[in-house]
């Protein structure tokens, strides 16, 4: 019995994708984070309890990859492809509204590839090489909620957008370190970096929620997930070795 639990967590992480990407496609961007979330948290506790339990199998690892791309790639490209079909367009790319916002898909894909590279790269067992998945989902679906409806009407979103998706797009097979929250022991020495993050990125979410309230806008309490991705990005930049 113990030796399915693991894949009925990745399967629940699966069907959290699925649903939402089928909230992204009916226009509730909120509800896909959530599940977004969820789904993260069910990819968390899939790979403890196989590890917990000695039941890892090639199985799992493929139907892990295979759920993470659902949840990490389809998902938040379902949530592009919406907001791309709805924001101002110039008017010389009206005529292209049907079609521009399919390239959000380029994530999907690009998310299947960084998946396949990781199962296959033994360089990543305590650091990650390229941008995860779940962060590049956190940063596209907590930007649409906490910004979507200003950015619905600036100027310049679309070319924004579509540089954005081919940068992230990139970032994510990237031949670039970044660090994981993984700690051999829990001292300072050493783990310098990791936890500087962490209190920073509890400064950003109390910071954000708190700023929400005030405004009356719960929107903008999701909007600093794609501040702390960005700050993961560039201190995994900024810290690399020679």
């Amino acid at each position: 019995m113990k030796k399915h639990i693991p894949n009925t967590i990745t399967c629940c992480n699966l069907i959290s994708g699925c649903v939402a990407t089928v909230f992204a496609l009916f226009g509730i961007p909120e509800m896909a984070l959530l599940f977004i979330i969820l789904g993260a948290v069910f990819d968390f506790f899939d790979g403890m309890t196989a590890r917990v339990l000695g039941v890892s199998s090639p199985i799992g690892k493929e139907l892990d990859s295979l759920a993470d791309d659902v949840t990490f790639g389809v998902a938040p490209a379902s949530i592009l492809f919406w907001f791309l079909g709805i924001i101002d367009y110039p008017s010389f790319l009206e005529g292209w509204r049907n079609v521009i916002p399919f390239l959000a898909y380029i994530i999907a894909a690009f998310s299947a590839l960084r998946l396949a590279k990781f199962n296959l790269d033994t360089r990543q067992t305590t650091s990650f090489i390229g941008l995860p998945t779940p962060a590049n989902a956190l940063f596209w679906g907590s930007l649409i909620v906490g910004l979507g409806t200003q950015m619905m009407f600036w100027a310049y979103s679309l070319p924004l957008l579509l540089i954005g998706i081919m940068v992230s797009s990139w970032l994510l097979i990237a031949e670039i370190p970044m660090f994981a929250l993984k700690f051999k022991h829990w001292g300072i020495k050493g783990n310098e970096i990791k936890y500087g993050f962490v209190i920073f990125s509890a400064i950003a979410l109390i910071g954000g929620i708190a700023y929400g309230i005030v405004k009356e806008n719960i929107h903008i309490c999701y909007l600093p997930f794609s501040i702390i991705i960005l700050a993961y990005i560039a201190v995994s930049i900024a810290t690399q070795k020679k």
